[in-house]
């Protein structure tokens, strides 16, 4: 059984999330993120483990008020900065 963040709170999914995340940063991203995969290797990923959610989709990501990655999602990082007030 998995856990998946929605805009409900933590809900269990028989299947895997396609994106992860970061409760601290509000950030998601791929499951292959090399930034991610370094916070991971850091101390252990300790720090980062408990911060660590998983989404369905980036629909519900971004409802959940995470904002893509901008190093494995970075056309989708680009079009949400380009969006932000200066």
């Amino acid at each position: 059984m998995y856990t998946l963040l929605t805009p409900q709170g933590a809900v269990p999914s028989e299947t895997p999330g396609a994106l992860g995340g970061h409760k601290g940063g509000k950030i998601y991203g791929r499951l292959d993120c090399a930034a991610a995969r370094r916070a991971l290797n850091h101390n252990g990923g300790l720090t980062y483990k408990k911060n660590r959610v998983f989404f369905k989709d980036e629909a519900t990501a971004i409802a959940c008020g995470f904002r893509p990655c901008g190093t494995c999602m970075k056309v989708e990082y680009a079009t949400w900065k380009a969006k932000q007030p200066s």
